[in-house]
């Protein structure tokens, strides 16, 4: 049975033994990017690669693009192959966020790449740690594949796109409630938000021990949040396109497929000062 949005670390410890099951370690901050990297250095998962959203997980940042602009389809494809991963992979992304970061992430760039065998591990690497399993500093001998992209574009929308969208579709903005209302804006040069855009912060989808609750209460969570709005009305947004995975992997672990993802999202909306800006609650 493939996993396609969590895993629990004891399952995952169980698999270990199996050449098709490869974990990726997305640890990263935005605040010091090789942070994840020295981490990875010191201790890591058995056997898992490193996945550095900058270099990896992302494409080069022009004058028009956000700060995480989605990588080239063939360039991910060939990591992801020298990291030993092929269609016949089960991945499982973690980070020490609970996925909030680059962990849900390289989820959904999976998915549009046409790979639905990734999951996340519930509660990241702080639940494995709690749960008493190994890590080691040793660094995994990859056995190089092929991995054959099928992106499908339909799952995600250009800035153009976000500005022609249909009246009943909805922007829902994954940042700090502070940043979205444009009270404070610790990255971007612009505070605000996209008029119009609901507000659901990426935090209250997980418990305080950082795991995501049940079912049920994510289900009620963006009921709340979006009404009787059906998923495939719904775009995330976010600083970069990001964190706004992590709201599209807690629709799809509620039951509620089919949202998509504004990948340039806020850093990309203000790249043009024409473009209009809203402060406040909409």
């Amino acid at each position: 049975m493939n996993h396609t949005t969590l895993i629990d670390a004891p399952t995952l410890h169980a698999r270990f033994d199996n050449p098709d099951w490869i974990v990726v370690d997305c640890r990263f901050s935005l605040a010091d990017p090789e942070a994840g990297r020295r981490a990875y250095r010191d201790s890591h998962l058995p056997g898992a690669r490193y996945a550095h959203l900058d270099e990896d997980l992302s494409g080069p940042v022009t004058p028009a693009t956000g700060r995480h602009p989605l990588p080239e389809p063939e360039r991910l494809a060939q990591k992801l192959g020298v990291w030993g991963i092929d269609r016949d992979t089960q991945v499982v992304a973690y980070d020490d966020m609970g996925g909030m970061l680059a962990a849900a992430r390289l989820w959904w760039l999976l998915r549009w790449l046409g790979h639905t065998a990734c999951a996340v591990l519930d509660g990241g690497l702080p639940a494995w740690r709690r749960a008493g399993l190994p890590l080691t500093a040793e660094m995994p001998s990859a056995r190089p594949t092929a991995f054959a992209p099928r992106p499908d574009d339909r799952l995600w929308l250009s800035t153009e796109q976000v500005l022609a969208l249909p009246a009943a579709d909805v922007l829902l903005d994954a940042r700090a409630a502070a940043r979205y209302r444009g009270e404070m804006e610790p990255i971007d040069p612009v505070a605000g938000h996209i008029p119009g855009a609901l507000n659901l912060p990426t935090d209250g989808n997980l418990t305080p021990d950082g795991h995501f609750p049940p079912v049920a209460a994510l289900r009620a969570r963006f009921a709340a949040a979006l009404g009787d709005r059906p998923p495939p009305t719904v775009i995330h947004t976010c600083g970069s396109g990001v964190t706004a995975c992590h709201n599209l992997l807690a629709m799809e672990i509620a039951g509620l497929g089919g949202s998509r993802l504004y990948a340039g999202s806020w850093s990309e909306w203000i790249r043009d000062p024409r473009r209009a800006v809203a402060v406040g609650v909409d």
